[in-house]
């Protein structure tokens, strides 16, 4: 029996990344998987984001545990995308018991240098898309009495980061959000709580335009990246995280172990939010 043997959970963002982790985790703890991505390239980021391809490689990695798994290309920022993401999960699976809320994107420029689409569309991907993914869930949980949501937030979610206030705007007001959704939701039985990634290696920083920024130059590398990443926590040999440590938090999170928990925030950092700044001298 796994954490969540019998349950059905909705992840965004699924195609790759920290969503394929949430995916391949829930399935190996018996959960039924509906997966919504975008599957799309947005024209304000910079790096490839996800393809069809990568969300049937996330189907076929759940599949290949014994899972079940539904893909569905959708837009966060569409309710009705959502909407119905929801309507077929239930028809396909009879329920819907989790909300990994995960879909992401993030893009860099001064705050006064940004346009108003890239403002727009990471508000619109970062923010709105997490309420609007909450309010396709809330009324089937509020009428089953039961549910959890998780939110993706950021350490960004906790303190600024130069050149990403759109960024940070989105993922502070993401805690807000879910501290509201916990309090609305709390009397029908549902929780819902929020992870604080630190650095984690996924697609959407592993690309030159991230290398760059790390190594304070143009022409950095992944090594540079990956050099930069242990002066970012303060625990021992670690550097950019493996996005399996914000699978691992979601599923306590989304299981009975965490049963009484609602409303929290759950830094996922190896220790950043200890420091003033960065690790000067890390151990590795």
């Amino acid at each position: 029996m796994g954490f969540l043997e019998g349950k059905v959970a909705l992840i965004t963002g699924a195609a790759r990344g920290q969503g394929r982790a949430h995916a391949v985790t829930s399935a190996r703890e018996g959960a039924a998987v509906v997966l919504v991505d975008i599957a799309d390239q947005m024209k304000t980021v910079p790096y490839a984001m996800a393809t069809d391809e990568d969300l049937a490689e996330t189907a076929r990695e759940v599949e290949e545990l014994g899972g079940r798994a539904l893909s569905i290309t959708a837009d966060v920022r569409s309710q009705a995308d959502l909407d119905a993401a929801v309507s077929h999960g239930i028809a396909e699976f009879g329920k819907i018991d989790i909300l990994i809320a995960n879909a992401g994107i993030w893009t860099t420029g001064p705050f006064w240098e940004l346009s108003e689409q890239a403002w727009d569309e990471m508000i619109g991907v970062n923010l709105t898309g997490v309420w609007k993914s909450a309010k396709a869930v809330a009324r089937h949980m509020i009428e089953r009495q039961t549910g959890s949501i998780v939110i993706t937030s950021s350490t960004n979610g906790l303190e600024p980061g130069l050149n990403y206030a759109h960024y940070v705007s989105a993922k502070h007001g993401v805690i807000g959000l879910m501290k509201n959704i916990a309090l609305e939701l709390a009397p029908h039985g549902v929780r819902c709580n929020a992870i604080c990634p630190g650095a984690i290696l996924t697609p959407m920083n592993n690309h030159q335009a991230s290398w760059n920024m790390i190594a304070g130059h143009k022409g950095g590398t992944e090594a540079d990246m990956i050099e930069g990443g242990y002066h970012f926590g303060a625990l021992k040999e670690r550097s950019f995280l493996a996005p399996q440590v914000i699978a691992d938090t979601a599923l306590y999170l989304n299981s009975e172990l965490a049963a009484a928990v609602t409303g929290v925030t759950i830094p996922v950092d190896a220790g950043h939010t200890l420091l003033a700044g960065f690790n000067h001298n890390p151990v590795r």
